[in-house]
């Protein structure tokens, strides 16, 4: 049968060099930045949504799954073809990036980097606030998909509340519209929103209408160095309970400090417990005043030193090693298990010392890091997948996580996705009922499951399994 539709796929893209059948191209699809290798049976990629209709409604005809992927960044499975099928590459697809200033809008195409979208707002003065770690190397289509966040995501949201119009195909090979180019729009269900983190289940994105946002006239970064991680979390909610609304809020614990030391020499204290790293942005003179009321607040909290970056250079180098957590710490062992449990700000010391308990109980090499000003941590276990009995005690943490963040009132992902990797536990989050309606949705959305199937929904019997194959 795949036979049969390849040859229908080489009827609707006419560029044969976009359709992707060699063993070594498949298996370079096959994977993403999480865990699995999964191989597709045919890789497409389209550039117009006319070419994903066709294939929608081929792949609908013929029952076979499809699976949309950016630049596979997704740290949680999300386009991994766990069925087979047909990867749909929308990387290729880049050439709308328009800004338009009286709208104050960007209008992109998916496979836009999401870093150009901010560059390009950056020279008509303005900012696209969501800032993935990623966003050199991601594409918008996969952040709108996973909702992505970023470290600005404390003062200024995440992708969902910058999207406010999309082009979707639907499962079923129709073209729609949702939202528009106003920032108010009530009219009937928020169909935008839906789709925005439904990681490709529910439609896939051809086009995006997105909120920029005016560049600040200025901004300023602090370093406050801790000899306890408490006391760190204690001064994240104080500086947030103090009415300062700081840009950027980012952690960092002794094990991701010495790490990047370690790999790039920054001046960092590596005799420190946790620092944490501030940005303030708006006019200066409200600047000045915050950066003295986040200092004292920082001191009151038991901070043995908190540094103000005296220019730009020494603030870039600040948030350079925050960048340099993720390629210093698998200098040691080389398999890093990402994740992004996320609880309510005033419970972030709380879960500093569930995450202290869960690396002792278990024995694992725990990295804490991550956006702490809205409680999104990221607590990194580095491993090697080679030694199956850490891989145990590696599984065994992992879960001692997600149910940490719940039980403290958060959730199992603030910015990573579900995708294949934490479908097991949304059962424990959502309740019964609450999982249910989600199937409900998806089921009304795409009749035939074949949009991005084996993602969200855990699988009966499914279990976290952090290795190959």
């Amino acid at each position: 049968m795949m036979d049969e539709v390849l040859g229908q796929i080489r009827n609707i893209i006419k560029e044969q060099k976009r359709i992707l059948t060699d063993k070594a191209d498949l298996y370079s699809y096959s994977y993403d930045a999480s865990f699995g290798v999964h191989l597709p049976d045919i890789v497409v990629q389209p550039k117009s949504a006319q070419e994903v209709t066709h294939i929608m409604k081929l792949a609908n005809k013929h029952l076979i799954p499809v699976y949309p992927r950016g630049q596979g960044t997704s740290l949680s499975g999300g386009p991994l073809p766990v069925k087979g099928g047909i990867v749909l590459d929308f990387s290729k697809w880049d050439d709308k990036l328009e800004i338009d200033r009286e709208d104050m809008v960007a209008i992109v195409s998916p496979g836009v980097l999401t870093s150009n979208i901010n560059d390009a707002a950056m020279e008509q003065g303005f900012i696209y606030p969501p800032d993935p770690s990623s966003s050199h190397v991601s594409t918008i289509g996969g952040n709108l998909a996973e909702n992505s966040g970023g470290p600005r995501g404390l003062k200024y949201g995440v992708t969902k509340d910058y999207v406010i119009g999309l082009e979707v195909v639907t499962p079923e090979g129709e073209i729609i519209r949702t939202g528009g180019r106003t920032v108010k729009n009530v009219t009937g269900y928020d169909l935008t929103k839906l789709i925005v983190g439904s990681e490709g289940t529910l439609g896939i994105i051809t086009e995006a209408t997105l909120r920029l946002y005016p560049k600040p006239q200025g901004n300023q970064t602090l370093m406050a160095v801790f000899d306890e991680m408490a006391d760190s979390g204690k001064a994240i909610t104080n500086i947030l309970s103090a009415g300062i609304l700081p840009a950027k809020l980012e952690l960092m614990d002794n094990a991701s400090i010495t790490a990047v030391e370690a790999y790039e020499p920054l001046g960092l204290p590596t005799d420190a417990e946790a620092l944490i790293l501030i940005e303030l942005d708006g006019h200066p003179a409200a600047i000045a005043d915050e950066s003295e009321r986040v200092r004292q607040v920082c001191e009151a909290a038991d901070a043995k030193e908190v540094i103000i970056a005296a220019n730009e250079q020494e603030a870039e180098n600040l948030w350079k090693a925050r960048k340099l957590v993720s390629p210093a710490i698998v200098r040691e062992k080389p398999t890093k298990i990402s994740e992004d449990a996320t609880v309510p700000r005033s419970k972030i010391p709380a879960m500093f010392q569930r995450l202290k308990e869960i690396k002792e109980k278990y024995q694992v090499d725990l990295v804490v890091f991550g956006h702490a000003g809205d409680g999104n941590l990221h607590p990194n276990i580095i491993a090697d997948k080679r030694d199956k009995d850490e891989m145990q005690r590696v599984e065994q943490a992992v879960e001692g996580i997600f149910q940490a963040a719940i039980e403290l009132g958060g959730t199992l992902s603030g910015e990573h996705g579900i995708g294949t990797l934490k479908a097991p536990f949304m059962e424990m989050e959502l309740g019964e009922v609450g999982l249910d309606m989600m199937k409900r949705i998806k089921q009304s959305w795409d009749p035939n499951h074949i949009l991005n199937p084996g993602k969200i929904f855990p699988e009966p019997g499914q279990k976290l399994v952090l290795s190959d194959g």
